[in-house]
C-alpha cells in the first residue's frame, strides 16, 4: 500500500475510465494477485458440484462407501482451502482500495496545494466536500469488486466448459445468460451514470450553501436575510432529495436485476436439467452437479452485475476528480522587477488607487465588489493592475507574494500552538509578536487561554469565538509586516468597542506602509485616510469618510444600513 510520504505518481487525468486504470496500474501486482485469488476462489466453488457428483455416480449409487469417503474428503478440503483463498482475497483487495483511496487523496490534497490561493477562486467549498468525501469513497469503493469481478468471468467460463462434458444444449443455455442479463441491465446503468452525475452536482451545490450559512449565519441575523436563505436551501435540498429518489429508483432496479435475473436463471437450466435426467439423456449425479453448478453460478452474476454498477458509479466520481485535477495554477509569466521605491498600485478596472503609505479603505454595497477589486491588486485573477508603472502581469510572482500580502477574513487556520499560528515557521521575536497582538487588540485572548501563546489551538480555530478567530489573523497577517497589506473585513465579526480600537491601532502601526482594507463599517472608515466608494463596481466618489457624508447620498445610505445592522446584531 502507498506510503505516506510516497510520490503518488501523475494520475491520467484523459478522463474517468482513465483515471481509474491509473489507479489499477499504480498497483498492478496486488491488483492482479486479488484477480487470481478472487478467480481460483470461485472457480473452486464451482467444483464443489462437480466432486458431489463423483461422491453420488462413483460412491453413493453404486455403494461403494470407500470412494464415497475418498470423494467426501477430497471436498472438505477444498472447502477448507477455499476459505483460505477467500479470506486473502478480502485481505488483498481491502488493500487494493485502501490504496486506491490514500493515492487519490494524495494527489488530490498535492494538487490543491499547486493551486494555492487560486483554489477557493476556481472551485467552490461544496464541490471540494463532495469530492474529498463522497467521490473518493466511491472511487476506491469500486476498486475492491476487480478481483471478483475477474473472478467472476473466469468461474463463469470454467463452469460452461463443465456442463458442456454434461450436456451441450444446458452449456449453450448458460453461455447464453449472461449477455442476455447484459442486455436486460446495461440501459439501467446508462441511465443510472446521468442520474448519479446530476445528483453529485446538485450535492455539492447544496454542500457550498451549508458552508455559506455557517460562515455568515451571524451576518444574515443582522440584516434579516435569514429566512431568504433558508428558503432557498429549502429549494436546493428538495431538489437534492428528488434527484436522490430517481438515483435511488435506478438503483433499486439495477441491485433487484442483479439479484433476480441470476436466480430465474438458475430455474430455468434446473427444469431443463431435470427433463434431461427425466429422458435418461444425464445420470442423477450429473442433474445434482447441473443444479450446483448454476447455484455457484448465481454468485458469480451478482458479482458481475454488482462490478459493471460500482464502476459506472465511480466512473462518474473520477470525472470530477479528474476535472479538479485539470485546473491549473495561475501562470507566472512576469520577469520584471516590482518597484523599489513605495509606488502606487492601480486597478484600471474599478478605478481604485491605493497610494504608497496611507489608509486606504473601499466601501461597496455588494461585498463581492470589493473582493474583486482585492483580487485583481493582489492578482489572484487576471488584471491590468500595476505597481507604480509596471502591470502585475509582468512582475516576477515570488517578488510580489513577498512584498504584497492579500488577509482574508476566512483564510484557513492550521491546528497548532498559537504561536506557530500566528508566526509559522519565521523566527519572530517576543517583542514583534507582543506588538501584532497589541494592534490586533488580541491580548485578551493570549490572557485567557491556558498557556498563553503556547496554548494548543483547533483546527480552524473551532476552539475560538468568531471576533477571537478574526483577531489572529489580523496579527498573523501584522506580525508578516508585508509592504502593502490588502486586508478583506478584517474586523467585521468583532464588537464596535473592539473594532474601534483595531481600526486606531492599525492606523497608527501601519503608518508609512501601504494599507488597503475593505469595510463599510463608520468606525474603520472614519480612520482610514481615503475611502473609496464603489458603485457597481466602479470607483463613485473618493475622499475622507466625513466628505462623502456629506456629499454622497448613496455613500452615507450605506454607512446608515451598516450602523443599523451593528446595532441590531449587539
Amino acid at each position: 500500500m502507498i506510503d505516506a510520504y510516497e510520490d503518488p505518481g501523475e494520475p491520467d487525468c484523459r478522463g474517468g475510465a482513465r483515471y481509474l486504470w491509473w489507479l489499477v496500474t499504480q498497483q498492478a501486482g496486488r491488483s492482479a494477485l486479488g484477480a487470481l485469488i478472487s478467480a481460483v476462489w470461485m472457480v473452486l466453488l464451482a467444483a464443489a458440484p462437480y466432486l458431489l457428483s463423483r461422491a453420488v455416480d462413483e460412491g453413493l449409487a453404486p455403494g461403494d462407501y470407500a470412494m464415497l469417503a475418498a470423494w467426501t474428503g477430497v471436498l472438505a478440503v477444498v472447502h477448507v482451502f477455499n476459505a483460505w483463498l477467500s479470506i486473502m482475497r478480502h485481505r488483498t483487495m481491502t488493500r487494493v482500495r485502501m490504496d486506491a483511496m490514500f493515492r487519490t487523496v494524495k494527489v488530490l490534497v498535492g494538487h490543491s496545494v499547486r493551486l494555492g490561493a487560486a483554489l477557493p477562486r476556481r472551485i467552490g467549498a461544496g464541490e471540494v466536500v463532495t469530492i474529498g468525501v463522497g467521490d473518493v469513497q466511491t472511487i476506491s469503493s469500486s476498486l475492491t469488486v476487480i478481483g471478483p469481478g475477474f473472478g467472476a468471468v473466469v468461474a463463469y467460463l470454467a463452469v460452461a466448459v463443465m456442463l458442456v462434458t454434461v450436456s451441450v444444449p444446458i452449456a449453450v443455455v448458460v453461455l447464453l445468460g449472461m449477455p442476455a442479463i447484459a442486455v436486460l441491465v446495461g440501459p439501467l446503468l446508462g441511465r443510472l451514470q446521468g442520474t448519479e452525475a446530476e445528483y453529485r452536482e446538485r450535492q455539492s451545490v447544496l454542500t457550498a450553501r451549508i458552508a455559506d450559512l455557517a460562515g455568515g449565519l451571524r451576518v444574515l441575523n443582522g440584516l434579516g436575510g435569514k429566512d431568504l436563505v433558508a428558503d432557498a436551501f429549502h429549494r436546493d435540498s428538495q431538489r437534492l432529495r428528488a434527484q436522490g429518489y430517481r438515483v435511488g429508483a435506478v438503483t433499486s432496479w439495477v441491485q433487484a436485476l442483479g439479484v433476480g435475473l441470476p436466480t430465474l436463471f438458475l430455474a430455468v437450466v434446473t427444469w431443463l436439467a431435470a427433463r434431461l435426467a427425466a429422458e435418461g439423456a444425464i445420470t442423477v449425479g450429473e442433474l445434482v452437479s447441473v443444479y450446483g453448478y448454476v447455484a455457484v453460478l448465481v454468485r458469480p452474476v451478482a458479482f458481475v452485475v454488482e462490478w459493471v454498477y460500482q464502476v459506472t458509479r465511480a466512473v462518474v466520481a473520477a470525472r470530477r476528480v479528474v476535472r479538479f485535477l485539470r485546473m491549473e495554477p495561475m501562470a507566472d509569466t512576469g520577469t520584471r522587477d516590482a518597484p523599489t521605491e513605495p509606488a502606487a498600485l492601480h486597478d484600471p478596472e474599478s478605478g481604485v488607487r491605493v497610494l504608497p503609505g496611507r489608509l486606504t479603505a473601499l466601501a461597496a454595497a455588494l461585498p463581492t465588489d470589493a473582493t474583486a477589486v482585492v483580487d485583481r491588486l493582489g492578482r489572484y485573477t487576471p488584471s491590468r493592475a500595476t505597481w507604480g508603472e509596471v502591470p502585475l502581469t509582468e512582475i516576477a510572482l515570488p517578488q510580489l507574494r513577498q512584498r504584497v500580502l492579500v488577509a482574508d477574513h476566512e483564510s484557513d487556520l492550521f491546528a497548532g500552538p498559537l504561536r506557530e499560528l500566528v508566526a509559522g515557521d519565521a523566527d519572530r521575536d517576543e517583542a514583534a509578536i507582543a506588538r501584532a497582538v497589541y494592534t490586533a487588540v488580541a491580548d485578551d485572548i493570549v490572557r485567557g487561554l491556558p498557556d498563553g501563546l503556547d496554548t494548543p489551538i483547533d483546527a480552524q480555530g473551532r476552539n475560538l469565538s468568531g471576533g477571537q478567530r478574526q483577531r489572529v489573523r489580523l496579527v498573523r497577517a501584522l506580525l508578516a509586516d508585508p509592504e502593502v497589506l490588502l486586508a478583506v473585513e478584517p474586523m467585521s465579526a468583532l464588537d464596535a468597542h473592539t473594532e474601534a480600537r483595531v481600526a486606531e491601532r492599525l492606523h497608527t502601526a501601519r503608518r508609512h506602509r501601504t494599507t488597503l482594507v475593505t469595510s463599510t463599517s463608520p468606525l474603520v472608515l472614519d480612520r482610514a485616510d481615503t475611502v473609496h466608494y464603489l458603485v457597481d463596481g466602479k470607483v463613485a466618489a473618493t475622499g475622507t469618510h466625513r466628505e462623502l457624508l456629506d456629499s454622497e447620498p448613496g455613500y452615507r445610505a450605506l454607512v446608515a444600513r451598516d450602523e443599523d445592522a451593528e446595532e441590531v446584531v449587539r
